[in-house]
């Protein structure tokens, strides 16, 4: 059974078809990178695996459940989690506050036990502390725990965005050109980071990316796509020098 799997999805926007027809899976434990040029239609598979676009035709399964139609505040509870192209922080609050709500999704409690903090909620916020200690090990970022988002450059603030995703505990991670605005040793830090997020923390990854040297390094299958088409999937060095993608990148 695929983690996710995608059923001939198409999205359209007036007379725009931003996606077409698109059919892919990705297997539990995979790496899986979607690469095409700008307006490829990479990003929108993206909203509309997150829910944030509806389906003009299609269906997109997670383990197997149909979630084409599910309400976009239940994504983080079936267990995907995303990040965006531009960093979706709160400026004002601190690392560590920032990656403690991505823990809320896990919240049992309600709140008359809150407003009393009860040994149940007091249990809760150690739990939720350990595991937002164990991502920020995870992602060394120790100096920066107690600092204010907006006092951060732009390089660490998109790992804290992918360390808040990491809070939610999620089976599938999506992550939306990570290594936008990093520069060449950063880069070479997250396709470690990818490594470990893959293999130590058992996530599925799928990434959107322009960096091919990254997309080689850490994936396992690569699809590429091109005005709103598939153009193939397979591995990463086989997708590189495919004809057709060759084609969308450097034209005829």
């Amino acid at each position: 059974m695929s983690l996710l799997r995608a059923e001939e999805i198409s999205v359209h926007f007036g007379g725009v078809k931003a996606v077409q027809e698109v059919s892919f899976s990705v297997e539990q434990g995979e790496v899986f990178s979607i690469v095409g040029p700008n307006g490829a239609g990479k990003t929108t598979i993206f909203n509309l695996v997150s829910r944030i676009y509806d389906c003009t035709h299609g269906h997109v399964f997670f383990e197997d459940q149909d979630i084409t139609r599910v309400p976009t505040h239940a994504v983080a509870d079936l267990g995907i989690a995303r990040t965006f192209q531009n960093t979706e922080l709160f400026e004002q609050e601190s690392v560590l506050n920032n990656l403690l709500i991505g823990c809320h999704v896990h919240r049992n409690t309600n709140l008359l036990s809150e407003l009393f903090f009860l040994p149940s909620v007091r249990r809760q916020e150690l739990d939720f502390r350990q595991k937002v200690e164990d991502v920020i090990d995870l992602l060394d970022l120790q100096s920066y725990r107690e600092q204010i988002i907006g006092n951060l450059p732009y390089g660490v603030r998109k790992m804290v965005e992918i360390a808040r995703a990491l809070c939610l505990q999620p089976k599938l991670l999506l992550l939306d050109e990570p290594s936008s605005g990093l520069n060449p040793e950063e880069t070479d830090d997250l396709s470690f980071w990818l490594e470990d997020i893959n293999e130590e923390l058992g996530i599925t990854v799928i990434m959107v990316e322009h960096d091919m040297n990254l997309v080689t390094q850490a994936s396992d299958r690569v699809m590429a796509l091109a005005d709103g088409h598939m153009v193939t999937i397979g591995e990463p060095q086989e997708v590189q020098n495919h004809p057709e993608v060759l084609r969308a990148y450097l034209g005829d």
